[in-house]
Formats: C-alpha cells, structure tokens, sequence
C-alpha cells in the first residue's frame, strides 16, 4: 500500500466525525440516479411530477421508469418516458422485461422507444406473474419463459444490443438472486448479460453494507468491469420493507429492526431514520471508493434529496 494510501486510512481510523460528517468535506464528484415508477391515478401522477420536479435539478446521470411484468404498465411508462422527454432536461432510462411477451412483442417496445428518442434501457427478465387464484408469484415464484420469447435478461439485453443504439443497465444481487442456486452462478449469469451487450449493472437494495463490499469483490474478481451501482432505497414504512426483502431476498439486519421497533404509529420519526440509515450506507461506500448511486425513490423526493445533499450533490443552476 502506498504512503498516501496509508495516511488516508490512518486519517480515517483516528478521525473523531462519522462517515455521514466525513461526507460533508469529500470534493469527489458523485453521480446519482432515481427509479420512478408509472402512476396508476391522476393523484398518483401529481405526486410522481412532485417528485420529478424536485429532484430535476440535482441533474442525475438518469433517470429509470419501471415496467410491469408482461407489459402491464406498457402504455403508462411509454407515456411517463414520452413526458420526461418533451417537458425536462432528465435523460429516461426506459425499463423492458420479457415476461409473457413474444420476442416480436417486445421487439416492439424497443423500437418504439427508440423511436421517441430513449438511448438507454434497463433490461430485466421481470418478476413471474401472479399464479391463478393465489395471489402469490412474484419474484422468488416459478418462472417459465415463453417458448416464443425471450428466455432471460441476458437474452434481452442482447436483443437489445442487436437493434442498437442503447446503452443497457442490467440488475445484480448482492446477497443471492431468490431463484439462484448461488452468488456464484449470479456472477456468472451477470458475466453472461456482459457479453451480450450491457454497459452497467445496478444493484438490487440492501441493508448490509459488508456483504455488498463482498460481492462487489467477488465480481471484479470474475473479470467482470463494467460499473457496479449501489441501489439505495430509503424506506420509512418497516412493514412494506419486511414485505420488499421477503421476496427480492434482501436481508434485514438485527440493528434495522430494532430501529424501527415500537414506531408503527409515528411516520415522522421513521422517514428520520430512514433518511439517516440511507446517508450513512451511501457515505461509508464512499469512502469504499463508489461515485455512483442509484435511488429507488418509491416517487418520494424528500429523503433522496436530503441524502444527496449529503453526498455532496448540489442543484445545477439552469444556464442561459
């Protein structure tokens, strides 16, 4: 390790502020990103353009719409992605899955976007669809592909790669994709959506920091290069997250519950801590070396403004 390197960490181990205050002083330009998803209601909608608008200007690299499982939002994120075109300055990153869709269905999708002026989709294989009468599926749930569509993400993203002219974010899991035998096998289905075509990778939540750092290790180790996205989501409601790990896998840690415990009637105090647990996680991968974070808003501002405040990102002023 070279001198400077050593200073640095010295001056870090004996430093007396926390990761949150050490964020204050670093001068290291951070990139930010935020997921939106497609409002159902025309309240749901002044919200999302709450949220849009409060966060425009902080200028994120981008900007992701959601997409449901077999195009079941496909008209109202076109539309939402159509809005962002015309009426900001934010650049959309368009989401595609392939469930219960042909490869000439979603073919469709793409070329449709590009003909709206996208130049960037995050490519998903999607979660399974609800099974009849249960109520259940979802992620974690029994996927069977199409015999006419697209098998995979990795499928997809090389779909996507042959039309051409996007750049293509795929997802990763740090702590084990709920339908994967292993972190080995994610790593090499990631490598695999490399080949194909993708250009980025963002990481599905997470709450545990060390096994983040973990698998951020394991695949630089595999060869794999392309940028790897921190997924950040600040959530204040404790049992709609217990619902969100339950399915994607994420795990909640002893310490988060226990924050959390007895608040059940207090959202106020929950949105604090959710703020403080989201700039503490984002600050100390900083210090890790990330300068690039993606925010799953749930279309709320507050929070993911105040934590990218944090982080150092400032509102560019509009230029003449």
């Amino acid at each position: 390790m070279a001198q400077s390197s050593l200073a640095e960490a010295r001056a870090l181990l004996l430093s007396p502020l926390g990761p949150v205050a050490r964020a204050g002083s670093n001068r290291d330009a951070v990139r930010v990103s935020f997921e939106f998803f497609p409002p159902k209601t025309d309240e749901a909608e002044a919200n999302l353009w709450k949220a849009i608008r409060r966060l425009e200007p902080l200028n994120p690299a981008f900007v992701s719409v959601t997409y449901g499982a077999g195009g079941s939002t496909r008209e109202r994120t076109h539309r939402t992605v159509q809005r962002i075109i015309a009426e900001t300055s934010l650049r959309p990153a368009a989401h595609l899955t392939c469930v219960e869709a042909s490869r000439d269905e979603v073919d469709e999708v793409i070329e449709g976007y590009k003909a709206i002026g996208v130049d960037h989709i995050v490519a998903l294989r999607g979660d399974p669809p609800n099974s009849g009468g249960t109520g259940g599926a979802g992620i974690g749930g029994v996927y069977q592909p199409r015999a006419d569509g697209y098998a995979n993400a990795t499928e997809l993203t090389a779909a996507i790669s042959r039309i051409g002219g996007f750049d293509v974010t795929v997802g990763a899991y740090p702590e084990k994709h709920p339908e994967s035998p292993s972190i080995d096998h994610d790593i090499e289905v990631l490598k695999a959506k490399v080949d194909a075509g993708a250009t980025r990778a963002v990481s599905q939540f997470f709450f545990d920091i060390d096994a983040f750092l973990r698998f951020r290790d394991r695949v630089r180790a595999a060869g794999v290069t392309i940028p790897l996205i921190p997924g950040v989501m600040p959530v204040s409601n404790f049992a709609g997250l217990t619902r969100m790990c339950g399915a994607c896998g994420a795990s909640i840690p002893d310490w988060l519950k226990a924050h959390f415990d007895g608040l059940d009637d207090d959202p106020e105090t929950r949105k604090l801590l959710a703020a403080s647990v989201a700039a503490e996680t984002c600050a100390r991968l900083q210090e890790e070396g990330f300068s690039d974070f993606h925010f799953y808003t749930l279309n709320r501002a507050d929070l993911v403004y105040a934590i990218c405040r944090v982080l150092g990102v400032r509102e560019q002023k509009a230029t003449a």
